[in-house]
C-alpha cells in the first residue's frame, strides 16, 4: 500500500519544494497562470525564471516517460468539448483571479482564506462536471 503512495508523495514533494524556492528566492507565486502571464510581460526585465519553470514543467512528463514510468492520460477526442472546456477553465482563471495551482498550492499554503475558497470551488466544479459527464455516458 505505501509503496503505491511513494511517486504521489514525491511528487507532492517535489511540486511544494519547487513553489517554496519560488516564493523565498525570488517572491513569486508558483501558478501557472502567474508563471505564463509572466513570460508575455515585456516590462519585467526579470522574467527568465518563468521561461525555465515553464521549461521544467513541459520537460517533467517525457523525462517521466524516458525513466521507464508510465502516466495514462485520457482525453476525449471531440474537440469542441476540448475548446469549451479550455474556454472555460480561461475564464474561470480569470474571474477567479488565479488557477488551482496558485491558489490550491501556493495560496493555501499561505493560510489565505480567498485561496482557500477557490480552491474547494473548483473541487466542486470538477466533481459536478464528472458527475454530468459520467451520468451522460461520456456523449458531452
Amino acid at each position: 500500500m505505501i509503496n503505491e503512495l511513494i511517486p504521489e508523495l514525491i511528487g507532492g514533494t517535489l511540486i511544494g519544494l519547487a513553489a517554496s524556492l519560488l516564493w523565498l528566492g525570488i517572491g513569486r507565486i508558483s501558478g501557472m497562470t502567474g508563471v505564463l502571464s509572466s513570460l508575455f510581460l515585456w516590462r519585467e526585465q526579470q522574467r527568465h525564471w518563468a521561461f525555465w519553470f515553464l521549461a521544467g514543467l513541459v520537460l517533467a512528463y517525457p523525462l517521466y516517460k524516458l525513466l521507464g514510468y508510465s502516466a495514462p492520460l485520457q482525453l476525449t477526442s471531440n474537440n469542441t468539448l476540448l475548446m469549451a472546456a479550455g474556454l472555460l477553465v480561461g475564464f474561470g482563471t480569470y474571474i477567479g483571479n488565479g488557477c488551482t495551482s496558485g491558489h490550491g498550492v501556493c495560496g493555501i499554503g499561505r493560510l489565505s482564506l480567498r485561496s482557500a475558497i477557490a480552491t474547494v470551488t473548483f473541487m466542486v466544479a470538477g466533481i459536478a462536471t464528472v458527475a454530468v459527464m459520467n451520468l451522460s455516458g461520456g456523449v458531452l
